[in-house]
Order: C-alpha cells, then sequence, then structure tokens
C-alpha cells in the first residue's frame, strides 16, 4: 500500500511510534512522501552482512559488508552468534550511510532480505536469546526429520508446507532449542519466548521489541506455515511440540512493518519490505511472470522458478514455497537448493589453503583444459535438491598420479555448475517447461569460468545483470513500492540491464559424457 502525505499517514505512525514527538513524525511523513532520493537495503547472509544504499535507477550509491565467523560446535552443526548478527547489522547500516554522506532522514525506505530458516529464539521481555542462532545448514536434527519420514509424516507436511522433512527448515531448530536448553520449553508454554527466523529477530532489535512480524516468504521455510491458507498451521504445532504464542504475524512482503528505533540512526526509519534471500533475488532480477527462472550462486544454489498462483507439485525432489509481489498476494515458487554452492570455494580458501582468495579459483581452473576426470561433489553439510541425503558426504574421486591443484579446483567450480544443471533438469520435470534462459547471481556468478561452463552442461544461455546486487535489489524495490517511492514495476523495469550473457559452445556427445560422469560421482557420495 502507497503511503500518503495525510491524516491516515500520520495515524499510522503515531500507531506504530506512540513515543515519537510530533516533530519526528513530520520528518518520518517527509520521508515516506518520497520527497528523500534513497532506498537503504539490508542483506543479512550467512557468512556477512551488507547494507546498501540505492537510488531511484537502481544504481549503488554506497555499500557496506562485515563478515562474521561461523561457528562449528559439532560435526555437522552450524552456529551464528546473535550478537555478530546483530552487530554487524546496525554497524553495516551505520557505515553505508556514512559513506554515502547520508543521514536517516535522507532514507525512504528499509528493505531487509535475509538468510533463511536460520532459527533465533529469545526472552520477549529482555530480548536475550536463549541460544545461538542455528543456522539452515545445521544437520542436527537429520534423524529426528528421518523418523518423521517412517513414521508417514511425509506427505501431510508436503502438501501443507510445499516443504520435506528436513533439518534444513526451522521446525526441528526450534523444537531442539525447546527440548535441549534448560528451562526453555516451560518458558515458552508460559508465553516468556518468542520464534523467529534471522529477518523477525532484526525486526525485533531494530524496533526495540515493537515489531514481532515475518513475511509470506520468510514463514513458508519454516515447516509450519500452510502455504495455501496462508496461516500458522496448528496441526504442525502440535506435531513438533511448538506453543503458538512464539510465531510472529504474517504480512506480506512489500509492507510497512513499522519503524526503527529513532536512538539507533538519530531518526527512525520505516521498514517496508522483508523477504527471504532467494524470493528477493528472484524480485530482483524481475522474474515477476509464470516461468521465469533464476539461480543464485552464494553460500549455497537456489533456483527458483516462478508458477504464477497456481503451485507447482515437485515429484523429483524440489519444494514448492512462497515468492515475494508487490500487490499483497505472494505468488508461488517452485525451488531447488543445494546446500554447498560457493561455500565449497569458501572451503578450498579458508579450510584446504590451496587458493588464496576466492578470485583465485578461476586463475587457477583456466590453467588446465579440462578437470583431468577429476569431479568434486561439494557435499560438505549432505546433499540438498533433488537428492535430500543428510549422510551423504563430499567426495574427490578420479585422482591420478598426474592430477594437480589446478585440476581439483577447476573440478569444484565444475561440481557447482553440474549440481545446478541437477536442479534444472528436475524443475523441467516438474514443471513441464523447458528452460532456456538462466537468470544468475551471486558472488560466484562474477566467475567467468564457471558461468561458460554452466552454460555448457545445461546447453542453455546465462545471463547475468549489470546490477549483480539482485537480493538487495529486491529488497529495496519491495520497500520502495510500497512506499511509494517507486510508482510500480513499469518503472523499476526500465533499470534493468544485462552485463553478459553465455551461451552453449560445447558438443552435446562431450556435454553427456560429462554429466554421465557426475552422477556417478553423486552415487559415490551417497554410500
Amino acid at each position: 500500500m502507497t503511503i500518503h502525505h495525510d491524516k491516515l499517514a500520520y495515524g499510522r505512525l503515531a500507531k506504530l511510534n506512540e513515543d515519537m514527538t510530533d516533530g519526528q513524525l513530520a520528518d518520518m511523513l517527509k520521508i515516506l512522501n518520497g520527497e528523500e532520493q534513497y532506498i537503504l537495503a539490508l542483506d543479512q547472509g550467512t557468512t556477512s552482512t551488507r547494507a546498501i544504499v540505492f537510488d531511484r535507477r537502481g544504481n549503488t550509491l554506497a555499500r557496506a559488508q562485515q563478515e562474521f565467523p561461523q561457528i562449528y560446535p559439532k560435526p555437522g552443526w552450524v552456529e551464528h552468534s546473535p550478537q555478530d548478527i546483530m552487530g554487524s547489522t546496525v554497524a553495516v547500516i551505520g557505515e553505508a550511510l556514512v559513506r554515502a554522506n547520508l543521514t536517516a532522514q535522507d532514507i525512504a525506505a528499509i528493505g531487509i532480505t535475509n538468510q533463511r530458516e536460520t532459527t533465533l529464539v529469545w526472552d520477549k521481555r529482555t530480548g536475550k536469546t536463549v541460544y545461538n542462532a542455528i543456522v539452515w545448514q545445521c544437520r542436527r536434527t537429520a534423524e529426528f526429520c528421518k523418523e518423521l519420514i517412517q513414521e508417514g509424516f511425509k506427505e501431510k507436511i508436503y502438501n501443507k508446507t510445499g516443504l520435506v522433512p528436513d533439518a534444513y527448515f526451522s521446525a526441528t531448530k526450534i523444537k531442539w532449542i525447546l527440548d535441549n536448553v534448560d528451562g526453555a520449553r516451560a518458558r515458552a508454554e508460559r508465553g516468556e519466548l518468542a520464534f523467529g527466523t534471522v529477518d523477525t529477530y532484526l525486526l525485533w532489535q531494530l524496533s526495540k521489541g515493537k515489531i514481532f512480524a515475518t513475511d509470506y516468504t520468510n514463514a513458508s521455510r519454516t515447516m509450519l506455515f500452510n502455504i495455501h491458507t496462508l496461516k500458522w498451521d496448528e496441526e504442525l504445532l502440535r506435531l513438533f511440540d511448538i506453543p503458538a504464542s512464539m510465531l510472529p504475524e504474517v504480512h506480506p512482503s512489500s509492507h510497512l512493518y513499522g519503524c526503527t528505533d529513532a536512538r539507533l540512526f538519530g531518526s527512525p526509519i520505516p521498514v517496508c519490505g522483508v523477504v527471504g534471500d532467494q524470493q528477493a533475488a528472484l524480485f530482483g532480477q524481475l522474474c515477476t511472470k509464470k516461468g521465469d527462472v533464476k539461480n543464485t550462486y552464494g553460500t549455497g544454489c537456489f533456483l527458483l522458478m516462478n508458477t504464477g498462483d497456481k503451485a507447482v507439485k515437485s515429484r523429483n525432489g524440489l519444494v514448492t514455497t512462497l515468492g515475494a509481489t508487490a500487490d499483497g498476494k505472494p505468488c508461488f515458487v517452485l525451488e531447488g537448493s543445494v546446500f554447498v554452492g560457493g561455500a565449497v570455494v569458501q572451503w578450498l580458501r579458508d579450510e584446504m589453503k590451496i587458493i588464496s582468495s576466492s578470485e583465485e579459483s578461476e586463475e587457477q581452473a583456466l590453467k588446465v583444459e579440462d578437470s583431468g576426470g577429476v569431479y568434486v561433489v561439494p557435499a560438505l553439510t549432505g546433499l540438498g535438491a533433488p537428492y535430500w541425503d543428510a549422510s551423504a558426504r563430499g567426495t574427490i574421486t578420479g585422482i591420478t598420479r598426474g592430477t594437480t591443484r589446478a585440476h581439483i579446483i577447476r573440478a569444484a567450480l565444475e561440481g557447482i555448475a553440474y549440481e545446478v544443471c541437477d536442479l534444472v533438469q528436475a524443475m523441467e520435470k516438474d514443471s513441464g517447461i523447458k528452460i532456456s534462459r538462466l537468470a544468475v547471481d551471486g558472488g560466484a556468478c562474477k566467475n567467468d569460468f564457471l558461468m561458460r561452463f554452466q552454460s555448457d552442461v545445461l546447453n542453455c544461455a546465462t545471463v547475468r545483470p549489470e546490477i549483480a546486487e539482485t537480493t538487495a535489489l529486491g529488497a529495496a524495490y519491495l520497500a520502495g513500492l510500497n512506499a511509494g517511492y517507486w510508482s510500480g514495476l513499469d518503472e523499476i523495469e526500465k533499470n534493468f540491464e544485462v552485463e553478459r550473457t553465455f551461451t552453449p559452445s560445447m558438443e552435446e556427445g562431450e556435454r553427456l559424457r560429462l554429466l554421465d560422469g557426475w552422477r556417478e560421482a553423486v552415487k559415490k557420495a551417497m554410500l
């Protein structure tokens, strides 16, 4: 809903911010009426938090980024410190404003996009978390998910949520916290604890407890939200033994959620958009029509197809979820998720120490004509779609005495492309749509070698946009549309420009031979 400079808008803001002075409200109304010229996107990701200031053309005015530590308490367990998440958030917003030479009053609205499924539980009175954030990659609840499948709940969960029972999603993480943190379940049953994915936690903290909400896209990744009724599902809450009082309100992605606390940035800033990172990238790529497809090469790889107002039931290992729109009604999305995509390059850099930077991976890959028969299956935290094998482990096959560092690095990059190829083939079977154009984004899409090889093994064009920050841009667009900063989709579509299109050049026989070798390598990873 567009906000107008009138008594209704004043009343809405006053209700949301009862402690604001008349002067602050006047400043806020000035911002909401589009007199200022910038939108700020907060992109809270798995390994870093970024803030980007966009102008009306979708160009970047300033950005700030801060990495934070990954915590691995046990093999397969992944956590984040809530203090790191929140501290990096406040820091990058402040830094972006300084770099852009702006104040909070120059920001028309904030759009938040976030790593999905990552789970936090906190005290409603103090805002203090009862445990670290359990990250989407964490596999600690994999055995419980196996039990759910063995007990016959797979079909029921899928029919309601579009998801398969897997440790990837939030519900089992919440249950684990309630079952394993001293006193947590009793406190939750007394209504003292709140659950949120990262967006909800940030909204709560940025508003000093005034906003307890999420959006459809994040709710649809919890395994507790019925994507057909657009409500939290009581039967699933009973199945996972989670009190309904823990759950936030659910709103459209493009929505006035409230305002940041004035003490954080000098003036309150309206939050007018919240969206899970992959759905944000889909919207930022302007994949707003049925059949539009994008793939994000981030920590993981995430292939999404807009299926319009109809939920497509997957029979090939994909999930059905909700996407973001600007009209208040979510669209349906078919999604395939790979747990380890670009993260395999980080592993080569940080753990294996065979490259010193992510950029070096392309340089090394081009030193050899091919991978020399080497395949890297980056199942470092199990295999996601379309296999859903939590027990799979990363493997390197085909090593000979002649294998070099460059062969392994190249094979790791090729492994990312093969994973995406698996997703595309599954999506074509489910949707009945032949994918001839793949929109790409994410950090690893800057690697020309990877994009060229991706086009070859898919036998389709891969299209890289001029503005690569599509996740942040999608959040900015959703916020700006709600705030009236942009008039509609027609205006923002004028911003989209293609930086480069990669077209296939590999012979069909070679492509099929390489894919056969990949499938054999995957079988070995699943033994």
